[in-house]
């Protein structure tokens, strides 16, 4: 890479980034450089060996995503810093040194309006979004999602006409306490089902673990669903995956 391109274009590094920590299965992080606005800040100079410029990359994070992260994005913001070290040649005039998370500031002039909705509940919810290490950063009809897959899925299934939540907030009470956040909990014919979308960039969990996960559910009797992300990347495929959801769900109502 030539020694100024990525501090005047910060998107290949972004990627770069987005990449390595995606391979670590670090959901957040892969959110966060996904889905934030990059701005490059004005260099700090340091006339060292010579001189070098010293540049930090601001992440206007969206505002739904940033809520989620608050308390950690301090965190974040190191983790990111600190991979970002291995891109820099020693020897380059030119470094971005920092990453820094801020809550983008959107023009909306709407706002008061719905503020007011909000404090008289409108839009309130009960969906996964506070205490979830696996951040929720894209919304459909003012609801929460982790990938565009879920919300193809989400979009097919309201076709179909089918009682379903999705991203609900399940917990479980006793000396062993769980919060557990399946992708969907779908309800037909009298059958419940946890649907959860495997292999896209935010389901990285082995078999083992999503059957950990999972299995507190599973044994109070509710049906486990899996389906692969790859069969919703469209709306044509995930209305096909809906349609045998429904027929697998409909046969084991049959069975009972």
């Amino acid at each position: 890479m030539n020694e100024h391109q990525h501090t005047k274009n910060p998107e290949p590094i972004l990627h770069a980034l987005a990449r390595l920590f995606a391979s670590d299965g670090a959901a957040t992080e892969v959110a966060v450089l996904t889905y934030s606005l990059p701005e490059l800040g004005e260099p700090h100079y340091d006339n060292w060996n010579g001189g070098t410029d010293y540049y930090t990359i601001t992440l206007h994070v969206p505002l739904k995503l940033y809520t989620q992260i608050e308390s950690r994005a301090g965190e974040i913001e190191t983790r990111i810093t600190e991979r970002l070290e291995r891109f820099n040649d020693r020897s380059a005039r030119d470094q971005i040194s920092s990453v820094k998370l801020r809550p983008a500031v959107v023009d909306d002039p709407e706002w008061r309006a719905r503020a007011q909705a909000w404090l008289a509940g409108s839009g309130v919810n009960n969906q996964g979004r506070v205490r979830s290490d696996n951040v929720a950063p894209l919304s459909a009809d003012g609801l929460l999602f982790r990938s565009k897959q879920e919300i193809n899925l989400y979009r097919a299934l309201k076709s179909k006409g089918v009682s379903f939540a999705p991203l609900p907030v399940f917990v479980r009470g006793g000396d062993e306490y769980q919060r557990l956040e399946p992708d969907f909990l779908v309800i037909y014919q009298g059958v419940t089902a946890v649907v959860e979308v495997d292999g896209d960039t935010v389901h990285t969990e082995s078999p083992a673990e999503a059957h950990a996960r999972t299995s507190a559910l599973q044994h109070e009797g509710i049906v486990i669903e899996r389906v692969r992300a790859a069969d919703c990347e469209t709306l044509e495929l995930a209305n096909a995956t809906a349609n045998k959801l429904l027929d697998n769900l409909g046969k084991l109502k049959a069975t009972r």
